[in-house]
């Protein structure tokens, strides 16, 4: 090959996403991909709500129509909701090309982030895309030690990055935790506050992130369609940030990059309060059921705030392709450096059931041993 891609670029890792479950259904022998389930990707079990279903279906006859261009009804929408003028909020494909569009307009070789070491890898892999430097802290009991993090800013870094709920580890920070936390942000570096499972938490234990958009502080509140609301086929999300944030956003985004079915579903779902609550309990449940399951078996697992738990079984990848054999498809965890760990996103009651029953012969099948407590 005689293309000259930049040196830098030949070195970046790629994100290993889940495979699909046909794909898995194929190589496990399954005649079907209806008898597998998929407990690997924090996917809403319920689905999208009925709104946004409507809505996506008489949005199909306008398809050959571009979308708008800048998200014009689903910006008004959200600054009614939370309070802010529309120049504060910019949609972009799911949260993760917000992150993306930031790195775009903060990074640049010399340059430097601050993320925990167990938080979403995304943060490390945009950070590599524009050569910036990584500064990964570790986290206590897999929360994010907000002080260290504080501790670990360089004269070079521009972004401080805190996933509440986190994912992997399904943990949150403590409303004033974080708020001490920005009181202490230096100067000249911007908080990207990715709030990715927000909503699934009941609405009392929510933090008021958007408040330190209204006041200007440095911040970026990532939010996303694709964990509560059930969206995550279309890829929609939002950043709220002081105007200027947000203008720097629409300066290196590409013109329609919100797709007009996206932006006609999350209008609708926005406007689905039973579903989310409807979410939230299914939720709640399941977390119940699924911890009580892991403790019969005897597993350590750490305590989730949001849909998914991380669960420590030994050999993780072993146990998952076990599990995978027996129709239940979950998440290694060896990419986050954690190989004795999987991460199991919670399912309806049927659902839940059947991968504990899963678990429970994969764990056999390897033997006792090799779990942790």
């Amino acid at each position: 090959m005689t293309m000259r891609i930049k040196p830098w670029v030949r070195g970046l890792a790629v994100y290993e996403p889940g495979r699909p479950i046909e794909e898995v259904a194929r190589e496990r022998g399954f005649s079907d991909a209806s008898e597998l389930i998929k407990l690997a990707s924090n996917e809403n079990a319920l689905g999208p709500s009925r709104k946004a279903l409507r809505a996506m279906r008489q949005a199909v006859g306008q398809m050959h129509r571009y979308p708008d261009g800048g998200a014009f009804y689903l910006r008004e929408a959200l600054g009614r909701r939370l309070n802010l003028s529309p120049d504060r909020i910019a949609v972009g494909h799911g949260s993760n090309e917000l992150i993306a569009l930031i790195g775009h307009a903060f990074l640049e070789p010399g340059t430097s982030i601050v993320m925990a070491d167990r938080a979403f890898s995304v943060y490390r892999l945009v950070a590599r895309l524009y050569q910036a430097d990584v500064i990964e802290v570790p986290m206590r009991e897999f929360v994010h030690d907000l002080d260290a993090m504080l501790a670990a800013v360089r004269p070079d870094t521009r972004l401080i990055f805190v996933a509440n709920p986190n994912n992997p580890t399904g943990t949150a920070v403590a409303p004033r935790a974080l708020d001490r936390f920005l009181e202490r942000l230096p100067s000249g570096v911007a908080a990207v506050l990715d709030e990715a499972y927000v909503e699934l938490l009941p609405p009392r234990q929510q933090p008021d992130s958007v408040r330190y958009v209204r006041e200007g502080r440095d911040v970026f509140v990532l939010r996303t369609f694709s964990k509560a609301y059930g969206l995550a086929g279309l890829r929609i999300g939002y950043a709220l940030a002081p105007v200027e944030g947000v203008a720097a956003l629409h300066r290196v985004r590409q013109p329609f990059n919100v797709n007009a079915m996206a932006l006609a579903a999350a209008l609708a779902a926005l406007d689905d309060e039973a579903h989310l609550r409807r979410t939230r309990r299914m939720v709640a449940r399941g977390l119940r059921q699924l911890e009580a399951g892991f403790d019969a078996l005897g597993l350590h697992w750490t305590p989730s705030a949001v849909n998914f738990v991380l669960v420590e079984v030994g050999a993780g990848r072993r146990v998952c392709e076990a599990m995978e054999r027996r129709g239940v498809i979950v998440r290694p965890m060896d990419a986050y450096g954690l190989p004795r760990h999987v991460r199991i996103t919670v399912g309806t009651p049927s659902e839940n059931e059947r991968l504990l029953r899963a678990l429970s012969e994969a764990l056999r099948e390897h033997g006792t041993e090799e779990r942790g407590r």
